[in-house]
C-alpha cells in the first residue's frame, strides 16, 4: 500500500503568482499536543503575495531548502488528535500559522498544528467566514491595541482601506476605544462603512489625530497625521520613518486564542464583519493572487481545497 498524501500549494523559486505550484506531500500523524485539521477554507492575504513574490526571502525571513508554504489562516475540522489534546475529532476550528519560514502553509487539504493554535468555531458561523478572522481579525485587534484608547473625547481617527478585511474590523474596534472614526474608501463603499458606525470619506485632508493604515499608503498616510499624532501600519519593516513627533508602530500579528475566540463570537453575532469576496479551488491559487494584487477587493479570496 502506498503512502497517503495530500495536496498543498508551495513556491520553490519565488517569482509571483506563476511560481505557485500544487504538490503532493505525505500525510503526517499529529504528535503530542498537536492536531491534524482537514482544511475547509484558507484565506488569501497580502502577506501571501509577498511570500510568492520573494519579498520575505529577500529580507532574509525565509530559509527553506526545497519550497515555501503559502497561507496563514484557516478553518476546518479536526480529523486526528495526538496525545494530550482535549479537542475531539470532528470539532470545527479556526487557526493561525504565523511566521514566514516554513515548508507548508494553509493553502492545503490538511495541516498539522499545535492544538493551542486553534479555537473552536461557533456553531452559527460558517467555515468560509471563520477563515477570514484569525489573521485579519487579530491584526485589526492588535492594531487597535497599539493605537490605544482615544486621548481625548473628540480624537479623530482615519482608517485607510476601511471597506477591506482588516480596515472594517479596525473601524468597529477603535470606535469602542473612544475614537471618532472616519473610514477612507471608494465611493461605492459608503453604505458599508457607515454601517460600521464610522464616518466616511473618499479623500482625506491632513490633521488627523491618528491614522491606522491597512491600505498601506505608508508615507502618504503619515502626511495626514497631525504633529505628535499616531500612525499604525500593517507591515513590519515597511512603515514610514517617524517625523514631526508622530509615534509610528506596526503590527506583527501574533496568535491569541482568547482574543480569537472573542472575535469569532462577535463575527457570528454580526457585530464584526466577515468579508468573503470569492471562493476558488486550490489549483486556482495563482488566479486569486493576481486578483488580490490588483487591489480594491471588498473582502478576501478563500481557497477551498
Amino acid at each position: 500500500m502506498g503512502t497517503a498524501t495530500f495536496r498543498t500549494a508551495v513556491v520553490r523559486v519565488p517569482n509571483g503568482p506563476d511560481s505557485i505550484e500544487v504538490i503532493e506531500v505525505p500525510v503526517v500523524e499529529p504528535g503530542p499536543g498537536r492536531i491534524r485539521v482537514a482544511i475547509a477554507a484558507a484565506t488569501v492575504n497580502p502577506t501571501d503575495l509577498g511570500v510568492a513574490a520573494g519579498f520575505f526571502h529577500s529580507m532574509g525571513m525565509v530559509d527553506q531548502p526545497d519550497h515555501t508554504g503559502l497561507g496563514w489562516e484557516f478553518a476546518g475540522v479536526v480529523e486526528a488528535a495526538g496525545p494530550g489534546v482535549d479537542l475531539a475529532v470532528g470539532t470545527r476550528v479556526a487557526g493561525l500559522v504565523a511566521g514566514f519560514d516554513r515548508d507548508y502553509g494553509t493553502y492545503a487539504e490538511q495541516i498539522v498544528v499545535p492544538a493551542a493554535h486553534v479555537v473552536p468555531v461557533p456553531d452559527e458561523l460558517d467555515l468560509l467566514s471563520a477563515a477570514t478572522v484569525p489573521l485579519n481579525g487579530l491584526a485589526a485587534a492588535q492594531a487597535v491595541d497599539l493605537l490605544g484608547d482615544a486621548p481625548a473625547k473628540a480624537a479623530r481617527l482615519l482608517v485607510t482601506g476601511a471597506a477591506g478585511a482588516v480596515g472594517a474590523n479596525v473601524a468597529v474596534l477603535a470606535r469602542e476605544r473612544g475614537w471618532q472614526v472616519t473610514g477612507l474608501a471608494r465611493t461605492g463603499d459608503e453604505e458599508f462603512v457607515r454601517g460600521l458606525g464610522a464616518d466616511f470619506t473618499t479623500h482625506a485632508e491632513p490633521e488627523w489625530d491618528a491614522v491606522v493604515d491597512p491600505a498601506q499608503f505608508n508615507e502618504e498616510a503619515l502626511k495626514l497625521v497631525r504633529d505628535s499624532g499616531a500612525y499604525v501600519g500593517l507591515r513590519p519593516g515597511l512603515e514610514p520613518p517617524a517625523e514631526r513627533g508622530i509615534s509610528v508602530a506596526s503590527v506583527f500579528t501574533a496568535f491569541d486564542g482568547a482574543r480569537l475566540a472573542g472575535l469569532l463570537t462577535r463575527v457570528a453575532s454580526g457585530e464584526l464583519p466577515a468579508r468573503v469576496h470569492a471562493v476558488v479551488p486550490l489549483d486556482r491559487a495563482a488566479d486569486a493572487h493576481r486578483a488580490t494584487a490588483k487591489g480594491g477587493l471588498r473582502g478576501r479570496y478563500i481557497i477551498c481545497p
